[in-house]
């Protein structure tokens, strides 16, 4: 059997990997002119998030770990931006940009805040 590494028992890491597919999905529906544009930043920004997470999570102080999550908030956040900018090219429709606000960026933005305030709480009562 395959090492697990223990990024890959947190939700949140599950979570973005998954958003990370929805991400490549929907930029494949963009027209052929946006593929090294608003595709390009979108994938890459998604792809951000997941790989901030592992690698803060495997970052020995606190501290670091605390930068690396909040690196991947700000990208999450960054997709979300660039999705509401697809929605105003109408590459995407509101209805979209709702469930992937409901189904993914919520709820990896939580997950993230929460794993944010249990490093910042380790970190003051060592």
């Amino acid at each position: 059997m395959a090492k697990q590494y223990s990024f890959e028992h947190l939700e949140v890491y599950k979570d973005a990997r998954s958003y990370v597919g929805q991400v490549y999905i929907l930029t494949a529906m963009f027209p052929d002119k946006e593929r090294y544009a608003l595709c390009t930043q979108l994938q890459r920004a998604a792809v951000s998030v997941v790989s901030n997470i592992v690698e803060g999570t495997s970052r020995e102080s606190d501290k670091e770990k605390l930068r690396f999550i909040e690196i991947a908030y700000g990208s999450l956040l960054e997709t979300f931006c660039q999705f509401q900018v697809a929605m105003d090219l109408s590459y995407i429709t509101k209805i979209q940009i709702d469930e992937l606000q409901q189904n993914y960026i919520d709820k990896i933005a939580n997950k993230l805040c929460a794993l944010k305030r249990s490093y910042i709480k380790r970190s003051t009562t060592k």
